[in-house]
């Protein structure tokens, strides 16, 4: 059963805290934003930005925002390419410094998203998560979260599930905060970073009980 226990740091200082260090952080890295989206331009075309609907806070839909790391080449017919297809070294270069996630960070400041929470998912999931499952939209997701620096793509769904549990679970300060410093450290030594779409997490098909 999930602790309902909701604490001060969680019902009042998390939110403020989420938009005040990601207005500092895009303070300080927008000469990186301007350069990555210039470079975005020039070497994927545009649009610069990746637009995709994602469920966050009570499964309530919101449009999340990326750095695009692959180009819109296509076949004969005019299908894209296969994923693996149209990522280039540049791309590959964005998803291992993690570069591509710095515009979550307007999702951060709009409230759809925090810095700390379960991974905003695809919206085709929420008919497939079993009732212990659902409760990951009880928090808003996160651009980091506590699967993510605990394997990540190296585990399954059902483990990666459990760990977003346990982390609403015992959702505190001293948690984020650690989650944030190694996420920073995982990010610099680019552990449990994929470059191949090929061997990203397989699509959630829903938990057999």
């Amino acid at each position: 059963m999930l602790n309902q226990k909701v604490g001060i740091y969680r019902r009042f200082v998390k939110r403020p805290m989420d938009f005040t260090l990601a207005l500092i952080a895009i303070l300080a890295l927008s000469p990186v934003l301007l350069i990555v989206a210039v470079l975005v331009r020039s070497k994927l075309g545009s649009p610069i930005l990746f637009k995709q609907e994602r469920p966050g806070l009570n499964e309530k839909i919101f449009t999340m925002y990326k750095f695009r790391t692959m180009t819109d080449e296509r076949d004969e017919n005019g299908e894209l390419l296969p994923n693996e297809m149209r990522h280039t070294n540049f791309g590959r270069f964005l998803r291992s410094t993690s570069l591509d996630e710095l515009p979550e960070l307007i999702n951060v400041l709009k409230g759809d998203m925090s810095l700390v929470g379960p991974r905003p998912l695809l919206v085709d999931y929420l008919l497939l998560y079993n009732e212990e499952q659902s409760h990951r939209h009880d928090v808003r997701p996160g651009i980091t979260g506590y699967a993510q620096v605990n394997g990540r793509n190296a585990i399954s769904w059902e483990a990666k599930f459990k760990k977003d549990i346990y982390y609403i679970n015992n959702l505190s300060f001293s948690l984020d905060i650690k989650i944030l410093i190694q996420t920073v450290v995982k990010v610099f030594k680019k552990e449990n970073v994929n470059l191949n779409e090929k061997v990203t997490m397989e699509r959630f098909k829903g938990t057999i009980e």
